[in-house]
């Protein structure tokens, strides 16, 4: 035996040992490997997806119900509105380190910490079901938007550390699934078990059912979590993921690189803007539903629904065509000019009258609004490799959340003063906005490049 292929028997051998002891934490020392994609990585995706869920279905909570809760809380509308955007708020002061902690400690420590965040925030709410202790259920609100921190910025993370190059896109909109299969549930349940026209001892009950239900799945997810997610698989699945693996990043450096990218800052201010709609509509869409249709309680958290699950189908019908075609800046911008006309649909079928045709307009611009997500992550782990997945999702997420904050309250404030449908078009102005800044973005492809160097 030649000393190259003894070598190389030895390799083998320690690779094989690390493997069946569930993996290998330091990458620093490497012998030859085969990239390979474990089936595992599938129960972690789903684990990560299900626990994303468990935290977004909080956001709107509260908000999608707003009439509901000013009245069995006797507090006024703005601060119902703040149950959401506590959610941007208390992102954006603890996402350095939220994002310093996933490159330190990595998937598994970040993923803990944000389900139990979750997990011990929904058992606040459990307890501020009394008509006094509305303050509780904001604490408990606070607390599952902190954590959102360490859950956010990992779907990007989680596809390129787990999955194959052929996957990468479609595993990261999986994982944004999760996120909006939450908000999903966060605008369908609360209006289905919480009765509007109910009287003070009703509500209070099914508010307490409601909060019971959450606290119950996010302890079991909690759990799963804990004992079954894995921070890396034993050997890397695509050339791209050894290679980003094997850099030793420096965040600070890697901060500094990422914000005199020309390409990504115009891809945070365009992202920013999408997001910061969606979020601006989703707060008030009872607000804006109720203006047309009184009554319409349950309407307005499916139509929310229509929304959130037709941008799931985007998300992942957007990930199998990037994982096909490769051509991202051609990709995130049809979908970007598609949800300006989306938008316009929306803001001029609202009054017609008829509320199945909101739900029609609802599907179109959900599609190509939440269904953008999965599509500018991707965009800008291409356009930024190798610098850390979850360094560039978590600046895109703190752009979202500043713009969120902003366009939410001036929404709010424009539905007051000069009615929905100006409003609207405000918001219609804004995505036209965000097209041409999009347009802007050069198509610098760095990820497929290293890839196909491999």
């Amino acid at each position: 035996m030649t000393n190259s292929k003894f070598f190389e028997a030895i390799c083998g051998s320690v690779m094989e040992g690390i493997a069946e002891k569930g993996g290998m934490d330091s990458p620093t020392k490497k012998c030859p490997v085969e990239y390979k994609a474990f089936r595992f990585r599938w129960l972690i995706l789903c684990l990560f997806a299900f626990s994303s869920a468990s935290s977004s279905i909080h956001w709107m909570q509260y908000t999608i119900i707003q009439d509901v809760i000013v009245k069995y809380y006797g507090i006024r509308s703005i601060t119902a509105y703040w149950t959401s955007m506590i959610f941007m708020l208390g992102y954006l002061p603890l996402i350095i380190p939220g994002i310093y902690l996933l490159e330190k400690t990595g998937l598994r420590v970040t993923t803990i910490i944000g389900s139990f965040g979750t997990c011990a925030g929904a058992w606040l709410k459990v307890f501020s079901v009394p008509q006094d202790m509305f303050w509780l259920g904001f604490t408990g609100q606070t607390v599952v938007a902190i954590s959102q921190v360490f859950i956010l910025n990992l779907p990007p993370r989680l596809a390129a550390v787990w999955f194959g190059a052929d996957q990468v896109s479609s595993a990261c909109s999986i994982g944004v699934f999760g996120n909006q299969l939450g908000v999903a549930l966060g605008f369908f349940l609360p209006p289905m078990l919480v009765r509007a026209q109910g009287t003070m001892e009703e509500i209070g009950a099914d508010l307490q059912v409601m909060f019971y239900l959450v606290a119950g799945l996010t302890s079991v997810l909690f759990v799963f979590i804990v004992l079954f997610f894995k921070a890396a698989p034993p050997s890397p699945p695509s050339a791209a993921a050894d290679m980003g693996a094997a850099l030793d990043s420096n965040f600070l450096l890697s901060i500094k690189k990422l914000l005199t990218n020309r390409n990504y800052i115009l891809l945070l201010i365009s992202y920013g803007l999408n997001v910061g709609v969606f979020y601006a509509i989703s707060t008030l869409l009872n607000e804006l539903v109720l203006t047309y249709y009184p009554g319409a309680n349950e309407d307005a958290g499916r139509i929310g629904l229509v929304i959130v699950v037709a941008g799931m189908i985007g998300s992942v019908v957007c990930g199998f065509i990037l994982d096909k075609t490769h051509r991202f800046k051609e990709t995130t911008l049809a979908v970007y000019a598609a949800t300006v006309v989306g938008m316009i649909i929306f803001t001029f079928t609202l009054d017609c009258g008829y509320i199945a045709v909101v739900y029609f307009s609802s599907i179109f611009l959900g599609f190509f609004m939440a269904g953008y997500l999965p599509v500018g992550f991707e965009f800008a782990s291409e356009v930024t490799y190798p610098e850390p997945e979850g360094t560039t999702s978590g600046l895109l997420n703190a752009c979202a959340q500043i713009f969120g904050t902003i366009l939410t309250l001036l929404f709010e404030w424009m539905l007051g003063t000069v009615g929905d449908r100006w409003a609207d078009l405000a918001m219609c102005g804004v995505l036209a906005l965000g097209t041409a800044v999009t347009a802007a973005i050069r198509s610098d492809l760095r990820r497929q490049a290293a890839q196909n160097k491999a």
